[in-house]
């Protein structure tokens, strides 16, 4: 972890640089659930009970939103510490990855896409020893957690699927290229993060929304969704208002995660991350009494084991006091005469 790292690091107004870590921790995951969870009701509430799924122009309208949010903010341009070409590569590998991932859909049913969803964990531990300015090393017990999180999660959340997992090659290569997108757009985070302590979740949100809105334009155009979508929402204009209301939500989610990046790194915000799909599902079958089976319990009996097993401290050697050459010499001429003085004398 990297708690304490860096300087002046802050949420939303709340000091985070002089807390000890599990308070960074608990304030920036509180963040991160709190956002996550509205967005999950706006969502089901437009996508499904108005059967309005929009994909790219919500997405499009919720970018204006977050660069209304950080003007109110007080961000501007004059305070970005990096270049505007790393926000290019950023935006480009996020868009690919929301592209593949939607595109996926086509070709993938629920169950099996859920199960690729689920191990985004894993490929972000394995690409954070390929990214330069990180070279991260995780200790085993950390693959272990990652491994027993995963499975719990595809457990759980495949424990009422109706069907079963049903895989297509070319709905494979596409979601799994979005895994790898995910991968790499995570660890560049950090590694943004590592490289320029200075640069803060406002500039990264506010870069990556600038130069990723046009980005969008060419699917919404092409697809058609962009007049379906402002006709639909012409009728329904209350739309907007709840679309509003999601993106408020999902800025404090967002600037939550780039603060567990910047804090604790791409792995552990990626299994934070997992962990809450885990707590919205338990939260509607507790919610709704939903029944729980038997492999509902065993899914949470191995995310609950994963997370324990993460939050071990790694064990470590006590660190010796070195001796210098000074010491040493002394304690050999010492021990010399020591050896003459009982040597017999001739």
């Amino acid at each position: 972890m990297k708690g304490g790292e860096e300087q002046g690091r802050s949420l939303f107004g709340i000091s985070l640089s002089d807390r000890p870590t599990w308070q960074q921790f608990l304030i920036c995951s509180s963040g991160f659930f709190f956002g996550y969870l509205v967005n999950g009701v706006c969502e089901e509430y437009v996508y499904n009970r108005l059967q309005f799924s929009y994909g790219w122009y919500f997405t499009f309208v919720q970018g204006f939103v977050y660069l209304a949010l950080l003007r109110l903010q007080g961000f501007t341009v004059k305070q970005m510490v990096n270049p505007w070409k790393i926000y290019v590569k950023l935006s480009a590998v996020l868009m690919g990855s929301n592209g593949l991932t939607k595109g996926s859909l086509a070709f993938l049913n629920y169950p099996a896409q859920i199960m690729f969803k689920s191990t985004k964990v894993l490929p972000v531990m394995i690409m954070g020893a390929f990214i330069p300015g990180l070279r991260r090393k995780y200790p085993l017990h950390e693959y272990i957690s990652a491994v027993l999180l995963v499975f719990g999660l595809i457990l759980f959340t495949l424990a009422d699927a109706q069907t079963s997992p049903n895989f297509s090659m070319i709905g494979v290569v596409m979601v799994s290229g979005a895994l790898i997108m995910d991968a790499f757009l995570g660890n560049f985070q950090e590694a943004i993060f590592t490289l320029n302590p200075n640069t803060t979740q406002m500039e990264m949100l506010f870069c990556s929304t600038v130069v990723g809105l046009p980005f969008l334009i060419p699917p919404m155009v092409l697809t058609g969704e962009l007049v379906t979508a402002w006709n639909s929402c012409a009728q329904h204009p209350y739309v907007y208002a709840v679309l509003v209301f999601e993106a408020m939500a999902t800025f404090v989610g967002q600037v939550s995660v780039l603060s567990l990046i910047a804090l604790f790194g791409a792995a552990t915000t990626a299994m934070v991350t997992t962990a809450r799909k885990a707590v919205t599902l338990l939260l509607s079958y507790l919610i709704f009494t939903k029944p729980l089976t038997e492999q509902h319990i065993t899914g949470l009996l191995l995310i609950s084991m994963g997370i324990v097993l993460k939050l071990l401290p790694e064990y470590k050697e006590p660190n010796r006091p070195k001796q210098n050459q000074a010491t040493r010499l002394e304690k050999n001429r010492l021990g010399k005469l020591a050896e003459e003085e009982k040597a017999p004398l001739v």
